[in-house]
C-alpha cells in the first residue's frame, strides 16, 4: 500500500514541484489549495509530468472542519506543508494577513492532526528566519531573528513545532529552512507565475525578457558585494522538491525534530543572475539600479552541509540550468498559466 500525503499549498510554486517528485516516488498525493495564489491548472500539467493521480480539494487550512472531512476521507499519513502568504513587502502594509494564515492556519492544521492522530510533518520554512546574519555561510545554530512580519511569521510557526515536539512524544517534525527558490520544471509545464508585479527577482527578469516588463529594478548598487548589488543563495525549485522528499524518508525512521538549510551554499548576484539568464534567452535584459529596499540584506547564503550529512540530500543543479528551465517556462508560457 502506498504512503498518503497531504501537502497543503500543493497547486503553488514549490508545492506543485513537490507534488511531481511525490508521484514519482509512488507516494499517494492528497493536496488542499485555497488557489488565492495558485492555479488548479498546475494540478492538472502535473499529472500529466508525473503520470499519476492527485486528490485535490479546494479548502482553507483555517477552515478546520473542511480540513477534518480530508483527513478522514483519506486516512492521511503525513503532512508537507506550504500553504501560507509569502510576499515580504505585502507583509509589511498587512501584517494581521500574514499572522492569520501563516499562525493561525498551522495551528489549525496541527490540531487536525493531532485530532487524527497524523504526527508527520514537513514543514515549509525560510531563510528570513535568520534575519540580517552576522557571517555567511549561514547555519543552522545561528541566532535568529526577522525582519518583516513575513520572517516573523516563520520565526513563530518554527517555535511553535518546537513547542510542539517538547510536550508531547511522538511527533516527527522537519522545519526545512530554503534560501531563493528559482527556476521551473525542464518540461516547461509548471513554473513560478506570480500574481501581479513580481516579489521574487527571476520571475521578475523572465518577464522583461518575454516583453511584458518594461526593466528590471535592481535595489541597491552600493553593497559591500563582488559589483555592488545584493548575493543570495539560489536554488532550483526541482532540487528544493527533492529535499521535501528526503525529509519526509527521514522522518519515517527517526522520531523528534530537525531543522536543516536547503541551498546550494554559494551566493550569487542579482547582476551575476541577469548575466546567467542573458545567457539563457539570447537577449540583453534593461534594468535600472535604485535605492535600496528596506528590510534587504547585503549577502546571504546557506551552509547545506547539514542536509547533506543528515538527510543524504545536496543541490544538483547550476545556475545555468535554472535559468534555461526558467526560460523555457516563461517562453512556454507567456502569461503564465492564464490560457
Amino acid at each position: 500500500m502506498s504512503h498518503k500525503v497531504l501537502v497543503t499549498g500543493g497547486a503553488g510554486y514549490i508545492g506543485s514541484h513537490t507534488v511531481v517528485e511525490l508521484l514519482k516516488a509512488n507516494f499517494e498525493v492528497i493536496v488542499v489549495d485555497n488557489l488565492c495564489n495558485s492555479s488548479r491548472v498546475a494540478l492538472t500539467r502535473v499529472e500529466g509530468i508525473a503520470g499519476g493521480l492527485v486528490r485535490f480539494y479546494e479548502c482553507d487550512i483555517r477552515n478546520s472542519n473542511q480540513l477534518l472531512k480530508v483527513f478522514r476521507e483519506n486516512k492521511i499519513e503525513s503532512v508537507i506543508h506550504f500553504a501560507g502568504l509569502k510576499a515580504v513587502g505585502e507583509s509589511v502594509t498587512d501584517p494581521i494577513s500574514y499572522y492569520e494564515n501563516n499562525v493561525a492556519g498551522t495551528v489549525q492544521l496541527l490540531k487536525v492532526m493531532r485530532q487524527c492522530d497524523v504526527r508527520t510533518l514537513v514543514f515549509s520554512s525560510s531563510a528570513t528566519v535568520y534575519g540580517d546574519p552576522a557571517s555567511v555561510p549561514v547555519c543552522e545554530g545561528f541566532p535568529r531573528s526577522a525582519t518583516n512580519p513575513y520572517g516573523r511569521s516563520k520565526l513563530i510557526v518554527e517555535d511553535i513545532l518546537e513547542d510542539l515536539c517538547n510536550s508531547e512524544a511522538g511527533w516527527r517534525v522537519a522545519r526545512l529552512r530554503y534560501f531563493n527558490p528559482v527556476g521551473a520544471h525542464a518540461s516547461g509545464e509548471i513554473g513560478e507565475d506570480p500574481r501581479g508585479i513580481p516579489n521574487n527577482l527571476l520571475p521578475y527578469i523572465a518577464q522583461v525578457a518575454i516583453g511584458r516588463r518594461e526593466y528590471l529594478s535592481v535595489f541597491g548598487g552600493d553593497y559591500p558585494t563582488i559589483d555592488g548589488t545584493g548575493v543570495r543563495d539560489f536554488i532550483h525549485v526541482v532540487d528544493l522538491a527533492k529535499g521535501h522528499l528526503a525529509a519526509l524518508n527521514y522522518l519515517g525512521v527517526n522520531e523528534g525534530l530537525l531543522t536543516a538549510n536547503l541551498g546550494t551554499g554559494s551566493g550569487v548576484s542579482v547582476l551575476q543572475m541577469v548575466a546567467a539568464f542573458e545567457r539563457a534567452c539570447g537577449k540583453s535584459i534593461s534594468y535600472k539600479v535604485v535605492d535600496r529596499r528596506p528590510g534587504d540584506v547585503a549577502q546571504c547564503w546557506a551552509d547545506p552541509s547539514y542536509a547533506k550529512t543528515v538527510l543524504a540530500w545536496e543541490a544538483q543543479c547550476s545556475l545555468d540550468e535554472m535559468c534555461a528551465d526558467a526560460w523555457r517556462w516563461q517562453s512556454k508560457n507567456p502569461n503564465g498559466f492564464v490560457i
